[in-house]
């Protein structure tokens, strides 16, 4: 599948600056920069291939230059939302696998796991990716009704002579599996009975199939998200049971998300003030129409709440005071302010904008498209319940409100 519509080459890159406590513009935001000035390779595998990059520098929340880290997604983003989609579930991975590695450790000179004399921790990494540094990951970790992904030990893998982690073979069907079909491999839940674990697999191993014909978004038409069937395909599980949900990290992720939609808002935003100047300069001693100040003055307050929102996330992130309940906590504000901000961006700019652009401007009908759907992420009145339900259990708890 290919975008509806390509970003414009000649469309300079302006990155999107969140602020917070780092550079204005870090390591991992000139990377995205650089590559968007100088790369004009498809989208998809040229979002994979900068992900990969990105990786390599650390680009990774938790290590000091969090807001960066984000900064360079909404940078992304703005420029195209496909490529931002394509390129933050990989990172995610390459985190989640470095929270692991940082962890396992611990976990086997607690358990008595740590195999050899000197207690190395079996990688729970697939072969290819142990040899190939440019491998690429998705994150498939979503359920939906009437499909289930289990997961059983293989007979006989008690112990890998590789250096592997013991195998274990997959069967049944996953849903929303984003590129399945390009990436080489993915982080992905499965059931062991009544407990979700994590396992790494290769995706091209027999076993794998890919649902054909299943995606028919008009937003993020170059993210196929559609089911993978799995048939005793084998995997390895990452960290002990619980560990996926439990890790700070977990929280991290879904911020990462809400900083991609935030660049896509951006995005948007641009397209409402470059017809605002553009009009303003037809007509330099004319007023200014009142209801495109109206929709602009709206667009910067939301966008300036989202922003705050993220560069707070970002330092509270760096400086260890987003673990456990308040990293969960602090995850559903953040991912809340950003996604109803979204909402704001998307419904004023269409206002004040009209038909037009969306009809005629063939890279900004793309973006709400894109954006539209990758906001359906957050999941609207429910999301919002939760986060109610988390704020009244606190004030019961502690006897005081959250703010």
């Amino acid at each position: 599948m290919t975008p509806t519509a390509p970003p414009d080459p000649t469309e300079p890159v302006v990155p999107v600056t969140l602020g917070g406590a780092g550079p204005v513009v870090g390591t991992a935001t000139a990377l995205v920069v650089d590559r968007l000035r100088s790369r004009a390779t498809p989208p998809v595998a040229d979002a994979l291939d900068l992900a990969v990059e990105l990786g390599r520098h650390g680009a990774l929340p938790g290590l000091g230059s969090t807001a960066d880290l984000w900064q360079a997604l909404a940078t992304l983003a703005a420029h195209d939302l496909g490529a931002a989609r394509a390129a933050e579930p990989h990172l995610d991975a390459i985190a989640i696998l470095d929270q692991h590695a940082g962890d396992a450790p611990a976990v086997a000179a607690a358990t008595g796991d740590g195999d050899g004399e000197d207690g190395d921790v079996p990688s729970p990494l697939p072969a290819r990716a142990r040899d190939d540094d440019s491998f690429t990951w998705g994150v498939f970790a979503a359920e939906g009704p009437g499909v289930r992904l289990a997961a059983e030990p293989r007979p006989g893998t008690a112990s890998e002579p590789d250096g592997a982690a013991p195998a274990w073979s997959l069967s049944g069907t996953k849903p929303w599996c984003s590129l399945a079909g390009t990436v080489d491999g993915a982080l992905v839940t499965a059931w062991v009975g009544d407990d979700r674990r994590l396992f790494s697999v290769d995706l091209r191993q027999p076993g794998v199939t890919v649902e054909a014909d299943a995606w028919h978004a008009r937003g993020l038409v170059e993210i196929p998200s559609g089911p993978v069937s799995f048939d005793d395909v084998e995997a390895h599980e990452v960290g002990a049971p619980g560990w996926y949900l439990e890790r700070p990290g977990f929280s991290w992720g879904g911020i990462g998300v809400a900083a991609c939609w935030y660049g896509g808002a951006v995005g948007v935003a641009r397209t409402l003030l470059t017809a605002a100047v553009t009009a303003s300069g037809r007509a330099p001693g004319r007023p200014a129409d009142p209801h495109l100040l109206q929709a602009l003055g709206l667009v910067d307050t939301r966008l300036a709440d989202a922003r705050r929102a993220l560069v707070e996330a970002a330092d509270l992130v760096d400086a260890g005071e987003a673990t456990g309940d308040a990293g969960r906590l602090l995850a559903k504000r953040v991912r809340g302010t950003v996604a109803h901000a979204c909402d704001e961006v998307l419904a004023r700019a269409s206002r004040a904008l009209g038909p037009a652009p969306l009809a005629t401007d063939a890279a900004h009908a793309k973006r709400v498209a894109d954006l539209q759907l990758y906001l359906r992420q957050h999941h609207g009145e429910r999301d919002d319940a939760s986060l109610g339900q988390t704020v009244l259990s606190d004030a019961v708890a502690d006897g005081r409100a959250a703010w």
